[in-house]
């Protein structure tokens, strides 16, 4: 009897386990993208790259990125999208929902663009259990405030971009990443940035920064002011005057951090790894060397910098065509396997 008893339980158990993979399978260009690794240093860890803004189109630059990590390096990877319940349409204004973030169980490393999410609870303790654990994350440009929560007897209410609960003044950008949102340094859609590699005090000699040489965005310099002496800078921007790579900088308005690291902590949590950086939009990732410095950063955060040389390949896979940036702008009608 206990064998059969035991028997039944592991069939029970195993067509559970079935069902399970079955539905995930089936979710797979629905809810989310996966993409399973190719050959590569990254084989065996698992990228989760969050989308979720209204503005600087990271539902278009989540998936390409995850392609390189996938298709290049080897990492298996899931996109995560803002998804409207009712049209289950990628709608970035839409602040309420971002499916499969139970992907960040078995989740090595986060890359991240999300602003002004109210996000249900069951997502943000998925989202508190990663952090929580001290794994490492990539933090980029809106990430800075990432979170409005309304609802004021929500324990993630001290989350919020502007905070004032003690402890946790500035909210989880301030606290975790480093920054929450100030201001633009630069003109919104008429100046644009120019990552300095010369003449600047900074850790210019950082894994990270290996072949990262070139770096114009059309988007503009954010306003730092407060970020922590613990930082590293590894990046510091200058505004351009225009929004092409020949526009002069604007040697009259001061320079900024753009890209920096630090130590983060939890509540009750492990300690863990960040890059934080105001660079980020969709468009941004057309220069090779952003590119570079996120593939970078992969790298390092996973406590790989052996493999991270100057030559690393950051070609795009397939096609990318980024559209402009702002609210409202986003490609309508748009489902996750539109991403492929």
């Amino acid at each position: 009897m206990k064998i059969l008893f035991n028997s039944k339980w592991a069939t029970v158990f195993a067509l559970v386990l079935s069902f399970s993979i079955s539905v995930a399978c089936a979710q797979n260009g629905k809810t989310f993208l996966q993409f399973e690794g190719k050959t590569g240093p990254g084989k065996g860890k698992h990228v989760v790259l969050i989308s979720g803004d209204d503005e600087y189109r990271s539902e278009e630059s989540m998936p390409m990125m995850a392609k390189i990590l996938s298709e290049t390096y080897g990492f298996n990877t899931t996109v995560l999208f803002p998804i409207e319940p009712e049209t289950g349409d990628i709608v970035p204004s839409y602040q309420k929902n971002i499916p499969g973030l139970e992907h960040l169980q078995d989740a090595d490393l986060v890359i991240m663009l999300i602003r002004f999410r109210d996000l249900p609870l069951d997502q943000m303790k998925q989202l508190e259990d990663y952090f929580k654990s001290g794994k490492p994350f990539i933090a980029l440009r809106t990430s800075t405030h990432p979170f409005a929560i309304k609802d004021q007897n929500s324990p993630y209410f001290k989350w919020n971009w502007n905070s004032k609960v003690p402890g946790w003044e500035g909210g989880f950008g301030q606290q975790i990443i480093g920054e929450t949102w100030v201001a633009h340094h630069g003109i919104h859609k008429s100046e644009g940035t120019r990552a300095l590699v010369d003449g600047v005090d900074r850790d210019a000699d950082h894994p990270i920064l290996r072949g990262v040489d070139d770096i114009w965005a059309p988007t503009d310099v954010y306003s730092i002011k407060n970020l922590p002496a613990s930082a590293n800078v590894l990046l510091y921007g200058q505004s351009t005057a225009g929004m092409t790579p020949d526009a002069p900088l604007m040697w009259d308005k001061s320079i900024m951090p753009i890209a920096w690291t630090k130590e983060y902590k939890m509540e009750d949590g492990k300690t863990g790894k960040v890059l934080g950086s105001t660079l980020g939009s969709s468009l941004d990732f057309q220069a090779e060397d952003m590119r570079r410095l996120i593939v970078n950063a992969s790298f390092w955060l996973l406590d790989m910098p052996e493999v991270i040389t100057s030559e690393l390949n950051v070609a795009i896979v397939g096609s990318y065509e980024p559209t402009m940036f702002g609210f409202d702008s986003f490609r309508k009608g748009m489902k996750v396997e539109d991403f492929k």
